[in-house]
Parts: C-alpha cells; structure tokens; sequence
C-alpha cells in the first residue's frame, strides 16, 4: 500500500490575522486591506519592492505562501491554488478605469494566475502551477491534483490552497504537501484545517 502524503505546515490568512500551523503570528485591526497588508510586509520585513504594485489577490497570495515558503529550499515546489472569484476584484478597477485611460498596471493582474507567477518569482521556483476557481472551497480538486503531481514526481512539494479576494473581503488558506509533515494528506484533514481559524 502506498504511503499518503502529509501536510507539512499551513497558513490562515483572515479578518486582520496571519496564523501559522492554526498559532496567530500577526494581527492588526486596520479594516482596510491595504493598511494590513502593509503593516504585514512591515512584521514579517518582506524586502520585495515590486510587492507594492500588486493587486490586492497577489499581495493575500503572496504574503501566506510567504509565511510558508520564507525558509524553504526547495524549488521543485508546484502550486495549485483556488478561489471562488477569480481576479473579478481587480476586473471591476480595470473596468472602471475604461471610463478614463486604463492602466496597464491593474490589466496585468485581471488573471487569476499571475498571483502564481509572482509566487514563483519571489522564491525562485520553476514547476507547474494551476488555478481554480470553483463556488466554494474544493478540497477534492486540490487534493487529487496535488497528489497526481507528486505520484508523477512532478514536484518534490506542493503549496496548495485557497486565496479569495472581493469587495474587501479576504481569505487565505494555504498548505505545503510533502513525502512528510505534521498532518496526513486526506480531504478529511484539508477540509478540518481550512476551517480551523
């Protein structure tokens, strides 16, 4: 029987707070998106200038994969990530903006998966990605990509989960998936982390 796959660490990213393996490790009560996320970047001394021109879906991404990847060294790390409203936060600035002279700063973001290629950038990784978009949070869909990519030896790691961003309204939820960790890698497990907050 084939061993399973286990959850090495995770992440929560929501109402004002940064949880690292379901233990608090950043709040703030700016209400307002940009505020937090800039005192984030500020706590956990994030040097990357071109963090500042993101959209507010790359920065949420960028900052809990961030909290997990920060010491990680391997590079062969897929990543498999969901949500349930695409890139439709940063669709309706780049529709207001036809009204005037859009920017082509907020058109590069109106793609789910860019926030994936500023993920790869920051740590330097050269594997496959994806991204889903589904009604609600779908543990299966990650659950069996995650382990196709691994069982085909695809990827030494994964860093899955959901990152969901609308009308300020904001939720991360990610996980690395490895040969070991802290938790088994099951939809049971993935489903109990994504609600532990």
């Amino acid at each position: 029987m084939k061993k399973a796959y286990q959850i090495h660490s995770f992440c929560h990213i929501k109402n004002g707070q940064i949880s690292l393996n379901g233990k608090t490790i950043f709040e703030h009560s700016a209400e307002d998106f940009q505020i937090f996320t800039k005192h984030a970047y500020t706590h956990f001394e994030i040097d990357y200038g071109k963090f500042f021109k993101m959209d507010h879906l790359s920065k949420l991404a960028f900052i809990a994969s961030d909290v997990l990847l920060k010491e990680e060294k391997e590079k062969n790390t897929a990543l498999v990530l969901s949500n349930r409203a695409g890139s439709l936060d940063t669709d309706r600035k780049h529709q207001a903006a036809m009204n005037t002279y859009p920017s082509p700063a907020v058109f590069v973001y109106t793609l789910p998966n860019i926030c994936l290629g500023e993920i790869s950038i920051r740590h330097q990784l050269y594997s496959e990605n994806a991204f889903f978009v589904s009604d609600s949070f779908n543990a299966d869909t990650l659950f069996h990509y995650a382990n196709a990519l691994l069982d085909d030896k695809n990827s030494e790691k994964i860093l899955c989960g959901w990152v969901d961003m609308d009308e300020g309204k904001y939720h991360a939820f990610l996980y690395v998936v490895a040969k070991s960790g802290i938790f088994t890698h099951t939809t049971k497990e993935i489903n109990r982390l994504y609600q532990t907050q």
